[in-house]
């Protein structure tokens, strides 16, 4: 079968992968569509640290091939969005209701694939770059069958984070004031995660001008292509501010450019070992810079709530696709989301 493979140098598309049948409490899935995410870039730059051999992608969906046993909640021919969280659903995060936060499955991907008889690393539990993976049944998330399978793959991850994080982490409450550093795949959910919540007023901050109408349309009340102008429109500061791009000197602007009790959501991801600073006493009145994991979401829940939102017309998910390729245009759906002409570039099987 098809996928999208790095073995450590570069990146190949090839047709002979092989995916072995599920276990007990897990899923195999046929994939129809997966959003390509900057995070699976990051791992052939480097930036996410990654075992390799590896098959990329991570946010996808597509149709329940066959489950294993003890599964009961998808079966054979139901619509899924796939998270990328194999949680275990017994630990002590997990019984918190915390499941981003298991221990059971950070950091310890496993290897269903084979490829001439030598086995795959899966990326985030998921391995969506393939035209069948298996993963854990909690990460097969039925989904209603008229929401687009193109559509729904974006749930998975830049829904899940950018909305999540403004709802689940930072918990935006209404007459909050937003700013949002970075209107890419992730910025453009928080974006709209902040205009669900009820936020009046929401700042998107990004040097490219062309990304002005999509970010206004995802909920943005205002635009700037640099951070020098957010104090004329929040003059004592923003109640909260996301980072989604990933640069320190970005993260310093954010706890800038808080108000007080305001605090700083960080979704971008630096080079590992990148550190950040900022002025200590600015912090004591009552700032706070929070870390944020798969927007601190459950995905059973909130894909399912999500997916509700996208029927009822109030969350977008169509307007994020900005253009669909076969599996085998890869390095194109790359080079344009690396140039920033896409907002989600989708690959389909």
């Amino acid at each position: 079968m098809r996928g999208v493979v790095f073995d450590g140098k570069q990146v190949q598309v090839v047709d002979d992968l092989e995916v072995r049948d599920p276990g007990a409490g897990e899923v195999r899935v046929a994939v129809a569509a997966a959003g390509l995410c900057h995070s699976d870039l990051s791992v052939v730059d480097g930036t996410i640290p990654f075992p390799v051999p590896v098959v990329l992608g991570h946010e996808g969906a597509g149709v329940v091939e066959a489950v294993g046993e003890g599964v009961r909640h998808v079966a054979p021919g139901d619509h899924v969005a796939l998270s990328t969280l194999a949680n275990c659903g017994t630990c002590a995060d997990c019984d918190r209701g915390r499941p981003t936060m298991c221990r059971r499955a950070i950091g310890r991907p496993g290897r269903p694939f084979t490829r001439d008889g030598l086995p795959m690393h899966q990326f985030a539990s998921n391995s969506a770059f393939a035209e069948r993976t298996v993963v854990k049944a909690v990460q097969a998330v039925r989904i209603p069958e008229d929401i687009p399978l193109t559509s729904a793959a974006l749930i998975g991850c830049g829904v899940l984070t950018g909305v999540g994080a403004v709802l689940n982490r930072a918990r935006v409450d209404r007459g909050d004031s937003v700013l949002v550093i970075g209107t890419g795949g992730v910025g453009l959910n928080v974006l709209q995660g902040a205009r669900l919540a009820g936020a009046p007023r929401i700042v998107a901050v990004d040097s490219n001008p062309a990304k002005e109408a999509m970010a206004r349309r995802f909920g943005a009340t205002h635009f700037l292509t640099s951070a020098e102008g957010v104090r004329e429109i929040l003059p004592t500061g923003a109640d909260h501010a996301f980072e989604c791009v990933g640069r320190v000197e970005l993260i310093r602007q954010a706890i800038d450019l808080l108000d007080r009790r305001g605090q700083a959501v960080l979704l971008g991801v630096p080079p590992a070992g990148a550190e950040a600073s900022f002025v200590v006493s600015s912090m004591y009145l009552d700032k706070s810079v929070l870390g944020c994991r798969y927007g601190s979401s459950r995905p059973q829940r909130d894909i399912a709530l999500y997916a509700e939102l996208y029927r009822q017309g109030r969350l977008l998910l169509d307007e994020l696709v900005s253009e669909t390729y076969p599996v085998e245009d890869f390095d194109k759906a790359r080079a344009d989301a690396e140039a920033g002409r896409v907002a989600r570039a989708v690959l389909t099987f």
